[in-house]
């Protein structure tokens, strides 16, 4: 498959529904122990990754608190892919 300008972006849209589902601490260490994301991106307070179509986070958890990559973002945001 191979994607134009702005192609990873669509992929990436495609995972991921707009919908965000916010957890407790302890939740969220049960989904990921369920999900097993190879990734889980932290942004300031918050710890997050998509699984289900949805973007699950929590802002109560550490990054000792996961055995998987952490990966710092720089920027989360619900608007639409702009440069």
């Amino acid at each position: 498959m191979s994607f134009g300008d702005g192609g990873a972006a669509t992929a990436a849209a495609i995972q991921a529904s707009s919908y965000r589902v916010k957890f407790r601490r302890q939740e969220f260490l049960d989904l990921v122990e369920i999900a097993r994301p190879n990734i889980i991106y932290h942004r300031k307070r918050m710890h997050f990754f998509a699984y289900d179509g949805f973007v699950m986070y929590t802002f109560e958890c550490t990054d000792e608190d996961f055995r998987t990559r952490i990966i710092h973002a720089i920027e989360f945001s619900n608007h639409p892919w702009a440069e």
